[in-house]
């Protein structure tokens, strides 16, 4: 039997979600770790199958590090009002019981990498914050990196900028893209319904853009950021975000902060979480109760959603969609995810809206939901970061 050292990303437990999978826990013979730990490297048996949440599969089972929309089984179902899960319990007493992105790593000096990250708060009334990852060896005095504001995931009610699942993808992604990154943590649901985390996201692109003058609060942006290079990102519903924000720059709402100094040059969609009234694609066949939860959250985040295909859920259903304010978009989907026939579905709408732009969609094979934050330094996440990095420095 071989021994390896997982990075957190791949494992992390904790004692909960154990309890809730008595069988993952007699499959790893461990718990409740936050940091690196060795574990044996089974090759028939072992199936990661959701967010720090292990189950034991079928011999002769492929390891599959993504995220899954599975429902946990609950150990006091009795005690739960709302089974958002594997994202949140809602509980009949009121408590909110957040099931991922928990886990918070400090801003660092990563050794690996050489990126330098660090927290700085945008609005002290809304509690606005973001983290910034800044490349040090490609931040020379006079050189200027282009600007990725980024939009984490976590279904809008889970997860947040300082979640230890981010941290290792984003100082790879600075480093291979050789760009600032700021990670927005916008509010989450149920506590801020809609538009909360669509209004912090663009207070916090304000925010950035303002320094344009290179007066603004923060070092970094008024000294290395080319602010002629601007890119929004995210994944899943922070992907969904991030297209919404260049629906917005397209509108022209609210652009005082904006001028000629500024320029939002592409977005890139991880996964986006979309989805509509009609079945598409794999959903038509997919589990009913992981297509439960995805229709869900919509709910929870928005009670006063017109519907499934409203544009905020489905951007197919928006006829201003040729508005997008940006002159390229860069999809990537996954084969295994049951978001893929979305993604898809999205790079058609926008490349028949009308629109005047460039599209871009690549597929990864063999994936799954959100695979890149789990394996940040596999092959196929690989990829994905020099794919997002020609994207991003293709354009000077």
């Amino acid at each position: 039997m071989a021994y390896r050292l997982l990075t957190p990303l791949e494992i992390t437990f904790e004692k909960r979600h154990l309890d809730r999978h008595p069988e993952g826990g007699k499959a790893f013979g461990c718990f409740a770790m936050h940091h690196a730990i060795i574990l044996p490297t089974y090759d028939k048996c072992l199936h990661i199958h959701s967010f720090y949440t292990p189950q034991v599969s079928l011999p002769n089972c492929k390891r599959d590090m993504s995220f899954s929309f599975s429902p946990l089984p609950l150990t006091n179902p009795q005690e739960i009002l709302l089974d958002l899960s594997p994202f949140i319990l809602i509980h009949k007493n009121g408590r909110i019981e957040r099931l991922v992105g928990e886990e918070i790593l400090p801003p660092s000096n990563d050794p690996t990498t050489g990126v330098r990250s660090k927290d700085v708060q945008i609005s002290p009334e809304t509690g606005l914050s973001a983290r910034l990852y800044l490349p040090l060896a490609e931040a020379p005095e006079q050189k200027k990196l282009p600007v990725l504001i980024y939009f984490h995931g976590g279904g809008f009610v889970a997860a947040t900028a300082f979640s230890a699942m981010f941290q290792p993808y984003l100082n790879k992604l600075a480093l291979e893209a050789k760009t600032l990154i700021i990670s927005v943590d916008y509010r989450r649901a149920p506590e801020h319904l809609y538009p909360a985390a669509f209004d912090d996201s663009w207070d916090a692109i304000k925010w950035v853009a303002a320094h344009a003058t290179m007066n603004g609060d923060e070092p970094w942006l008024n000294k290395y950021a080319d602010f002629e290079r601007v890119f929004f990102g995210g994944e899943s519903s922070g992907a969904n975000i991030c297209h919404q924000m260049g629906m917005r720059i397209g509108s022209g709402q609210d652009m005082v902060p904006f001028n000629d100094r500024v320029k939002l040059a592409g977005i890139v969609l991880i996964h986006p979480y979309f989805w509509g009234e009609t079945l598409i694609g794999g959903e038509v066949v997919a589990d009913v109760k992981e297509r439960n939860i995805l229709e869900k959250l919509w709910w929870v985040m928005n009670p006063s959603l017109s519907g499934l295909d409203d544009p905020l859920v489905n951007p197919g259903t928006d006829p201003n969609l040729s508005k997008l304010g940006c002159g390229r978009v860069l999809v990537f989907v996954a084969e295994k995810d049951l978001l893929r026939d979305r993604g898809w579905y999205y790079y058609e709408a926008v490349g028949k809206s009308g629109w005047k732009g460039r599209v871009e969609i690549v597929e990864s094979n063999g994936e799954g939901h959100a695979f890149h934050l789990f394996t940040p330094f596999g092959e196929n996440a690989s990829a994905l970061y020099k794919t997002m990095s020609s994207f991003i420095n293709g354009d000077k």
